[in-house]
């Protein structure tokens, strides 16, 4: 579902706006968010409110290490770990016995060690009921999804059971035989590890029914859905590993270089996250097929995708893999407009792509941006640090841009009030007329009533909640993505209040 913009001939300015929650966040008795019945309620909670936008984190399966959505095992898999029990049970693929006994999780953090330990038997077991018949009205679906995801799912799937046969290592240090398949090698390993191949085409599969449901309760709702999509990919990944000739990988893939940032308003030596890099000679070659294949898929899953890291697709920041920090990386040449009017040719349309435009953004990267016609962001939680910020809403110089409140690597806009230097917080009280004792609400009230076409806000903001509640530190290893709320803390009182400051704002 798409939503109406301006034309030429309009007389209606179309603006929207939304709110950014990842399903993990949702409440849930079994100990993470997912598609069940938590985030049905949101949706309700979407519609009552006024909203029209759903912003979600990427979906891919995270590699644990550090439990980041920015770092799968695949861009086109989802992660099992949304996958509702309940909704698994209501299709026949799990007893009322199987869900009897729920270890007691905590209600406002994700234990994602502790949710795997008990959801994965859960999951065995609904495969094995899936094959003994117990989801026989499913078999022709399923059949049919395998058929049209071929060209990604075969790879996944033998790529995750070859993972567990190596007890889990990363595919850089399997056997040689196994980091690079000869096609004889991988009829053998597909046939020896057939039962988990499937096992893992059935979780993908009953990802995508769930998803897919849930999408279409919301479109029906009239709410679009702003999907994510990492720039880069993990090294851990089927990826890379089915695909090392679009990379900058040795044959043992290892990378040479590495993506990241220079020091920036995050870090002050820079971000080094540690992806390999594309061969973009090597994707030009063949037409951008992966990409195309990426995004295509990708918007099957959501009506909007936001593209985080955009300037990498301008220049990107290329460091050396046994650096110590980002510092010493250069700047090198991304393929810029070639790129996205390939994926506009293959798709056939215009594309429905928000560009996450932060950072050390040059001429070059606005142009890129302006060319395409792609939204670009405005977070206001950046317009108070002094001077004339282009963030500042009478700064802004365009409708076709997202206003946020901040996005999920910002402190909470309580969290960041609260620690703000005095200077900041004279201005956002000078500026927003408040005593600042509903910040947070203070600035979805300026979000909303800003020139931006779209206005997004944290549910954290709406919730008003503090430090606590943040959903990621920038550089960070650990203790990031954990954040939910308990069933009951949106309520009706909260949803008629945002919806009159929406369509206050003609939103």
């Amino acid at each position: 579902m798409r939503l109406k913009t301006s034309s030429a001939g309009d007389s209606v300015n179309y603006r929207y706006s939304g709110i950014l929650v990842h399903p993990t966040s949702f409440p849930s008795p079994y100990g993470i968010g997912d598609f069940g019945k938590g985030a049905y309620d949101f949706i309700d909670f979407l519609e009552a409110s006024g909203q029209h936008l759903w912003q979600i984190l990427p979906l891919n399966p995270i590699t644990s290490y550090g439990n980041s959505p920015y770092q799968g095992f695949s861009v086109f898999a989802g992660e099992p770990l949304l996958l509702s029990p309940q909704l698994l049970k209501e299709q026949g693929l799990l007893a009322e016995e199987d869900l009897r006994v729920i270890p007691d999780f905590d209600p406002v953090r994700v234990d994602y060690e502790a949710v795997r330990a008990y959801k994965y038997p859960l999951y065995r077991k609904a495969y094995q009921n899936f094959l003994e018949g117990g989801g026989t009205a499913l078999q022709e679906v399923y059949d049919d999804f395998c058929a049209r995801n071929e060209d990604w799912l075969s790879d996944y799937c033998l790529y995750m059971a070859i993972k567990d046969e190596q007890e889990g290592l990363p595919w850089t240090k399997w056997p040689e035989a196994l980091r690079n398949l000869s096609e004889k090698d991988r009829a053998f390993w597909t046939q020896k590890l057939e039962k988990e191949i499937g096992y893992y085409a059935f979780l993908q599969f009953c990802f995508r029914f769930q998803w897919a449901s849930l999408k279409e309760y919301a479109n029906d709702r009239g709410i679009a859905i702003i999907g994510d999509i990492p720039i880069f990919v993990s090294p851990d990944g089927a990826d890379v590993w089915a695909n090392r000739e679009l990379f900058q990988v040795d044959t043992k893939g290892y990378p040479s270089v590495v993506a990241g940032v220079p020091p920036d308003y995050f870090s002050a030596t820079g971000q080094m996250w540690g992806n390999p890099l594309y061969d973009w000679a090597a994707h030009k070659k063949d037409g951008y097929r992966w990409w195309i294949a990426r995004v295509r898929h990708l918007l099957e899953q959501a009506d909007y995708v936001r593209i985080d890291h955009f300037r990498g697709f301008e220049s990107y920041w290329e460091i050396p893999a046994d650096a110590e920090n980002a510092i010493t990386g250069v700047w090198r040449k991304g393929p810029g407009e070639e790129l996205f009017r390939a994926i506009h040719k293959a798709l056939g349309e215009d594309l429905p792509i928000f560009a996450e435009d932060l950072g050390l953004i040059t001429p070059e990267v606005v142009r890129l941006r302006d060319t395409l016609g792609f939204p670009g962001m405005r977070v206001l939680q950046f317009a108070y640090d002094g001077g004339e910020s282009t963030f500042l809403p009478h700064q802004f110089d365009t409708r076709n841009c997202i206003c946020y409140t901040g996005t999920h690597d910002n402190n909470t806009t309580v969290g960041w009030y609260n620690s703000a230097p005095e200077y900041s917080r004279d201005k956002v009280r000078r500026y927003m007329n408040t005593d600042a004792s509903s910040i947070s609400w203070d600035f979805i009230r300026i979000c909303l009533g800003t020139i931006a076409r779209y206005a997004i806000f944290p549910l954290q903001d709406v919730l008003k909640l503090g430090e606590e509640a943040r959903m990621n530190v920038p550089g960070v290893a650990e203790g990031n993505w954990a954040w939910r709320y308990r069933d009951g803390d949106l309520n009706s009182g909260m949803a008629g209040g945002l919806r009159q400051m929406t369509e206050l704002f003609g939103r």
